[in-house]
Protein backbone atom coordinates (compact mmCIF):
# COMPACT_ATOMS: atom_id res chain seq x y z
CA UNK A 1 0.00 0.00 0.00
CA UNK A 2 1.34 3.43 -0.98
CA UNK A 3 2.15 5.84 1.84
CA UNK A 4 2.27 9.64 1.92
CA UNK A 5 4.56 11.52 4.28
CA UNK A 6 3.70 15.09 5.18
CA UNK A 7 5.74 16.99 7.77
CA UNK A 8 6.17 14.48 10.63
CA UNK A 9 3.24 12.26 9.71
CA UNK A 10 2.82 9.17 7.53
CA UNK A 11 -0.51 8.17 5.98
CA UNK A 12 -1.40 5.14 3.91
CA UNK A 13 -3.65 5.68 0.89
CA UNK A 14 -6.59 3.39 0.25
CA UNK A 15 -6.83 1.87 -3.24
CA UNK A 16 -7.82 4.53 -5.83
CA UNK A 17 -7.59 7.28 -3.17
CA UNK A 18 -5.97 10.53 -4.29
CA UNK A 19 -3.26 12.31 -2.35
CA UNK A 20 -5.71 15.15 -1.69
CA UNK A 21 -8.40 12.89 -0.24
CA UNK A 22 -5.85 10.98 1.82
CA UNK A 23 -4.44 14.15 3.36
CA UNK A 24 -7.84 15.74 3.96
CA UNK A 25 -9.11 12.53 5.54
CA UNK A 26 -6.26 12.68 8.00
CA UNK A 27 -6.84 16.28 8.99
CA UNK A 28 -4.18 17.94 6.80
CA UNK A 29 -5.39 21.32 5.52
CA UNK A 30 -4.79 21.41 1.76
CA UNK A 31 -6.31 24.24 -0.33
CA UNK A 32 -8.54 22.78 -3.04
CA UNK A 33 -11.46 23.71 -5.26
CA UNK A 34 -12.43 21.90 -8.48
CA UNK A 35 -11.06 18.41 -7.70
CA UNK A 36 -10.57 17.79 -11.43
CA UNK A 37 -7.04 19.15 -11.92
CA UNK A 38 -8.19 22.31 -13.71
CA UNK A 39 -7.90 25.10 -11.14
CA UNK A 40 -4.48 24.04 -9.77
CA UNK A 41 -5.46 25.17 -6.26
CA UNK A 42 -4.19 21.89 -4.73
CA UNK A 43 -0.68 22.29 -6.09
CA UNK A 44 1.88 20.39 -3.99
CA UNK A 45 5.53 19.35 -4.32
CA UNK A 46 7.04 15.89 -4.05
CA UNK A 47 10.08 16.29 -1.80
CA UNK A 48 10.91 12.58 -2.19
CA UNK A 49 9.55 10.19 -4.78
CA UNK A 50 8.17 10.81 -8.26
CA UNK A 51 4.55 11.84 -8.80
CA UNK A 52 2.78 10.19 -11.77
CA UNK A 53 2.84 12.19 -15.00
CA UNK A 54 -0.99 12.34 -15.05
CA UNK A 55 -0.83 14.49 -11.91
CA UNK A 56 1.41 16.99 -13.70
CA UNK A 57 -0.64 17.44 -16.84
CA UNK A 58 -0.89 21.10 -17.97
CA UNK A 59 1.61 22.32 -15.36
CA UNK A 60 4.34 24.64 -16.57
CA UNK A 61 7.63 22.86 -17.36
CA UNK A 62 9.39 24.79 -14.60
CA UNK A 63 6.96 23.36 -12.04
CA UNK A 64 7.26 19.82 -13.38
CA UNK A 65 11.04 19.99 -13.12
CA UNK A 66 10.64 20.92 -9.46
CA UNK A 67 8.34 17.91 -8.83
CA UNK A 68 5.14 19.89 -8.39
CA UNK A 69 1.88 18.00 -8.95
CA UNK A 70 -1.88 18.33 -8.49
CA UNK A 71 -2.96 16.45 -5.38
CA UNK A 72 -6.59 15.96 -6.45
CA UNK A 73 -5.66 13.82 -9.46
CA UNK A 74 -2.53 12.24 -8.01
CA UNK A 75 -2.74 8.45 -7.54
CA UNK A 76 0.88 7.57 -6.78
CA UNK A 77 2.45 4.20 -7.48
CA UNK A 78 5.25 4.73 -4.95
CA UNK A 79 5.66 6.38 -1.56
CA UNK A 80 5.85 10.16 -1.65
CA UNK A 81 7.01 12.79 0.79
CA UNK A 82 4.99 15.89 -0.02
CA UNK A 83 4.83 19.55 0.93
CA UNK A 84 2.66 22.53 0.17
CA UNK A 85 4.20 25.21 -2.06
CA UNK A 86 6.28 27.81 -0.24
CA UNK A 87 4.37 30.94 0.62
CA UNK A 88 6.14 32.98 -2.02
CA UNK A 89 5.96 30.46 -4.88
CA UNK A 90 2.98 31.84 -6.82
CA UNK A 91 0.97 33.48 -4.05
CA UNK A 92 0.74 37.20 -3.35
CA UNK A 93 -1.29 39.32 -0.92
CA UNK A 94 -4.12 41.40 -2.39
CA UNK A 95 -6.23 44.16 -0.88
CA UNK A 96 -9.95 44.55 -1.60
CA UNK A 97 -10.36 48.04 -3.05
CA UNK A 98 -14.05 47.91 -4.00
CA UNK A 99 -17.15 45.73 -3.80
CA UNK A 100 -19.90 46.34 -6.35
CA UNK A 101 -23.13 44.31 -6.69
CA UNK A 102 -23.71 43.65 -10.39
CA UNK A 103 -27.12 42.05 -9.82
CA UNK A 104 -28.89 40.22 -6.99
CA UNK A 105 -26.52 37.24 -7.21
CA UNK A 106 -23.18 38.54 -8.47
CA UNK A 107 -20.63 40.71 -6.67
CA UNK A 108 -17.69 42.36 -8.38
CA UNK A 109 -14.50 42.41 -6.31
CA UNK A 110 -11.73 44.86 -7.20
CA UNK A 111 -8.35 43.63 -5.95
CA UNK A 112 -5.00 45.37 -5.75
CA UNK A 113 -2.31 42.70 -5.94
CA UNK A 114 0.87 43.58 -4.07
CA UNK A 115 3.74 42.43 -6.22
CA UNK A 116 4.54 41.72 -9.88
CA UNK A 117 1.51 40.03 -11.35
CA UNK A 118 0.93 39.89 -15.10
CA UNK A 119 -2.28 38.44 -16.48
CA UNK A 120 -4.42 38.23 -19.60
CA UNK A 121 -8.14 39.08 -19.47
CA UNK A 122 -10.09 35.83 -19.35
CA UNK A 123 -7.53 33.87 -17.35
CA UNK A 124 -8.42 32.78 -13.82
CA UNK A 125 -6.82 33.07 -10.40
CA UNK A 126 -7.17 31.20 -7.14
CA UNK A 127 -8.52 33.35 -4.33
CA UNK A 128 -7.73 32.29 -0.76
CA UNK A 129 -9.93 33.15 2.21
CA UNK A 130 -7.55 31.32 4.54
CA UNK A 131 -5.16 28.37 4.34
CA UNK A 132 -7.96 25.96 3.39
CA UNK A 133 -10.84 27.77 1.65
CA UNK A 134 -9.85 28.73 -1.89
CA UNK A 135 -11.82 29.12 -5.10
CA UNK A 136 -11.05 29.85 -8.74
CA UNK A 137 -12.46 32.99 -10.39
CA UNK A 138 -12.07 34.31 -13.91
CA UNK A 139 -10.61 37.76 -14.48
CA UNK A 140 -12.92 40.34 -16.05
CA UNK A 141 -10.57 43.33 -15.96
CA UNK A 142 -8.19 44.59 -18.66
CA UNK A 143 -4.68 45.88 -17.86
CA UNK A 144 -4.42 49.51 -18.83
CA UNK A 145 -8.19 50.02 -18.76
CA UNK A 146 -8.83 48.91 -15.17
CA UNK A 147 -6.63 49.89 -12.26
CA UNK A 148 -7.45 46.74 -10.28
CA UNK A 149 -8.17 43.04 -10.86
CA UNK A 150 -11.94 42.47 -11.24
CA UNK A 151 -13.68 39.21 -10.31
CA UNK A 152 -17.39 38.37 -10.58
CA UNK A 153 -18.51 36.15 -7.71
CA UNK A 154 -21.93 34.51 -7.85
CA UNK A 155 -23.56 33.74 -4.51
CA UNK A 156 -24.23 30.00 -4.21
CA UNK A 157 -26.53 28.28 -1.71
CA UNK A 158 -24.49 27.38 1.37
CA UNK A 159 -21.34 28.52 -0.45
CA UNK A 160 -18.51 28.93 2.04
CA UNK A 161 -16.51 31.34 -0.10
CA UNK A 162 -19.26 33.06 -2.06
CA UNK A 163 -21.47 33.48 1.02
CA UNK A 164 -18.57 35.02 2.92
CA UNK A 165 -17.75 37.36 0.03
CA UNK A 166 -21.35 38.54 -0.31
CA UNK A 167 -22.06 38.79 3.41
CA UNK A 168 -18.85 39.51 5.30
CA UNK A 169 -15.99 40.64 3.07
CA UNK A 170 -15.20 44.34 3.44
CA UNK A 171 -13.21 46.93 1.52
CA UNK A 172 -9.67 47.04 2.88
CA UNK A 173 -9.49 43.35 3.71
CA UNK A 174 -6.37 41.45 2.66
CA UNK A 175 -6.63 38.12 0.85
CA UNK A 176 -4.16 35.99 -1.09
CA UNK A 177 -4.17 35.20 -4.79
CA UNK A 178 -2.31 32.59 -6.82
CA UNK A 179 -1.99 32.53 -10.57
CA UNK A 180 -2.90 33.52 -13.15
CA UNK A 181 -3.68 30.35 -15.10
CA UNK A 182 -5.73 29.23 -18.08
CA UNK A 183 -5.59 29.82 -21.84
CA UNK A 184 -9.08 31.25 -22.39
CA UNK A 185 -7.92 34.70 -23.54
CA UNK A 186 -7.55 36.80 -26.67
CA UNK A 187 -4.41 36.22 -28.73
CA UNK A 188 -3.59 38.97 -31.26
CA UNK A 189 -2.24 38.25 -34.70
CA UNK A 190 -5.43 37.55 -36.68
CA UNK A 191 -7.30 40.86 -36.45
CA UNK A 192 -9.80 39.95 -39.16
CA UNK A 193 -10.81 36.57 -37.69
CA UNK A 194 -14.44 36.64 -36.45
CA UNK A 195 -14.98 35.87 -32.76
CA UNK A 196 -17.98 34.17 -31.17
CA UNK A 197 -18.38 34.35 -27.39
CA UNK A 198 -21.10 32.48 -25.47
CA UNK A 199 -21.57 32.61 -21.71
CA UNK A 200 -24.09 32.00 -18.94
CA UNK A 201 -24.30 33.54 -15.47
CA UNK A 202 -20.97 34.74 -14.11
CA UNK A 203 -19.38 33.12 -17.16
CA UNK A 204 -19.69 36.63 -18.56
CA UNK A 205 -16.64 37.65 -16.49
CA UNK A 206 -13.88 36.27 -18.75
CA UNK A 207 -15.84 37.12 -21.90
CA UNK A 208 -16.23 40.74 -20.80
CA UNK A 209 -12.47 40.94 -20.39
CA UNK A 210 -11.76 39.17 -23.68
CA UNK A 211 -14.10 41.44 -25.68
CA UNK A 212 -12.62 44.64 -24.27
CA UNK A 213 -9.08 43.33 -24.71
CA UNK A 214 -9.74 42.44 -28.35
CA UNK A 215 -11.26 45.85 -29.05
CA UNK A 216 -8.42 47.59 -27.23
CA UNK A 217 -5.90 45.77 -29.41
CA UNK A 218 -7.66 46.82 -32.58
CA UNK A 219 -9.48 43.63 -33.54
CA UNK A 220 -11.35 44.48 -36.73
CA UNK A 221 -13.26 41.26 -37.39
CA UNK A 222 -16.78 40.60 -36.21
CA UNK A 223 -17.13 40.02 -32.44
CA UNK A 224 -20.45 38.51 -31.32
CA UNK A 225 -21.24 38.03 -27.62
CA UNK A 226 -24.26 36.03 -26.42
CA UNK A 227 -24.91 36.07 -22.66
CA UNK A 228 -27.74 34.02 -21.22
CA UNK A 229 -29.82 33.62 -18.07
CA UNK A 230 -33.14 32.02 -17.21
CA UNK A 231 -34.45 35.35 -15.96
CA UNK A 232 -33.65 38.93 -17.08
CA UNK A 233 -32.51 39.67 -13.52
CA UNK A 234 -29.65 37.18 -13.99
CA UNK A 235 -28.12 39.32 -16.74
CA UNK A 236 -25.73 42.12 -15.85
CA UNK A 237 -23.42 44.75 -17.37
CA UNK A 238 -26.04 45.14 -20.09
CA UNK A 239 -25.62 48.93 -20.15
CA UNK A 240 -21.85 48.72 -20.48
CA UNK A 241 -22.09 46.11 -23.22
CA UNK A 242 -24.69 48.07 -25.17
CA UNK A 243 -22.42 51.12 -24.95
CA UNK A 244 -19.54 49.06 -26.37
CA UNK A 245 -21.76 47.85 -29.20
CA UNK A 246 -22.72 51.45 -29.99
CA UNK A 247 -19.07 52.56 -29.97
CA UNK A 248 -17.63 49.67 -32.01
CA UNK A 249 -19.53 48.63 -35.17
CA UNK A 250 -17.71 45.27 -35.29
CA UNK A 251 -19.10 44.29 -31.87
CA UNK A 252 -22.58 42.82 -31.39
CA UNK A 253 -24.11 41.98 -27.98
CA UNK A 254 -27.14 39.70 -27.61
CA UNK A 255 -28.66 39.14 -24.12
CA UNK A 256 -30.65 35.89 -23.99
CA UNK A 257 -33.47 34.80 -21.65
CA UNK A 258 -34.44 31.13 -21.58
CA UNK A 259 -36.88 30.62 -18.68
CA UNK A 260 -39.17 33.63 -18.91
CA UNK A 261 -40.66 35.94 -21.50
CA UNK A 262 -37.83 37.81 -23.21
CA UNK A 263 -38.15 41.60 -22.87
CA UNK A 264 -37.69 43.87 -25.85
CA UNK A 265 -34.09 43.91 -26.99
CA UNK A 266 -33.48 40.36 -25.71
CA UNK A 267 -33.40 37.04 -27.56
CA UNK A 268 -35.63 34.19 -26.38
CA UNK A 269 -33.86 30.90 -25.68
CA UNK A 270 -30.64 29.49 -24.30
CA UNK A 271 -27.57 31.50 -25.22
CA UNK A 272 -25.82 28.72 -27.12
CA UNK A 273 -28.99 27.75 -28.99
CA UNK A 274 -29.56 31.34 -30.06
CA UNK A 275 -25.92 31.91 -30.98
CA UNK A 276 -25.42 28.71 -32.95
CA UNK A 277 -28.70 29.15 -34.78
CA UNK A 278 -27.86 32.70 -35.82
CA UNK A 279 -24.27 31.75 -36.62
CA UNK A 280 -24.64 28.33 -38.19
CA UNK A 281 -21.35 28.36 -40.14
CA UNK A 282 -18.29 28.76 -37.91
CA UNK A 283 -15.56 27.86 -40.37
CA UNK A 284 -12.68 30.22 -39.67
CA UNK A 285 -14.19 31.54 -36.43
CA UNK A 286 -12.56 31.62 -33.00
CA UNK A 287 -14.98 30.55 -30.25
CA UNK A 288 -14.97 31.23 -26.49
CA UNK A 289 -17.37 29.34 -24.19
CA UNK A 290 -17.73 30.09 -20.47
CA UNK A 291 -20.34 29.10 -17.91
CA UNK A 292 -22.41 26.09 -16.97
CA UNK A 293 -20.57 22.81 -17.78
CA UNK A 294 -23.53 21.32 -19.67
CA UNK A 295 -23.80 24.41 -21.87
CA UNK A 296 -20.06 24.44 -22.51
CA UNK A 297 -20.02 20.75 -23.45
CA UNK A 298 -22.97 21.05 -25.81
CA UNK A 299 -21.69 24.24 -27.40
CA UNK A 300 -18.21 22.77 -27.93
CA UNK A 301 -19.63 19.89 -29.93
CA UNK A 302 -22.02 22.07 -31.91
CA UNK A 303 -19.31 24.64 -32.69
CA UNK A 304 -17.05 21.89 -33.98
CA UNK A 305 -19.84 20.43 -36.11
CA UNK A 306 -20.51 23.94 -37.43
CA UNK A 307 -16.99 24.06 -38.83
CA UNK A 308 -14.88 25.63 -36.06
CA UNK A 309 -11.38 24.20 -35.74
CA UNK A 310 -10.84 22.44 -32.41
CA UNK A 311 -7.77 24.59 -31.80
CA UNK A 312 -9.97 27.68 -32.12
CA UNK A 313 -12.53 26.59 -29.50
CA UNK A 314 -11.60 27.83 -26.04
CA UNK A 315 -13.75 26.56 -23.19
CA UNK A 316 -13.97 27.41 -19.50
CA UNK A 317 -16.63 25.39 -17.65
CA UNK A 318 -17.66 26.77 -14.25
CA UNK A 319 -17.85 23.80 -11.89
CA UNK A 320 -20.13 24.21 -8.86
CA UNK A 321 -19.83 22.09 -5.72
CA UNK A 322 -22.68 22.41 -3.23
CA UNK A 323 -21.98 23.47 0.36
CA UNK A 324 -18.41 24.42 -0.46
CA UNK A 325 -18.28 27.05 -3.17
Amino acid sequence: MVAIRHEQHRFELAPEQSVLDGLLGNGVAVPHACRTGVCQTCLMRAVEGAPPSAAQKDLRPALILRNYFLACVCHPTEDLTVALPSADANTLPATVRALRPLNDEIMQIALEVHGPWDYRPGQFLNLFKDSVVARSYSIASVPGDDSHIHLHVRRLPEGRMSGWIHGQLTVGATLSVRGPAGDCFYVPGSPEQPLLLIGTGSGLAPLYGIVRDALRQGHAGSIRLFHGSRDPRGLYLTGELRDLAAAYPQFDYVPCVSGAAAPAGHAAGRAHDVALTEQADLKGWRVFLCGHPEMVQQAQMRAYLAGANLADIHADAFTVRSSSS
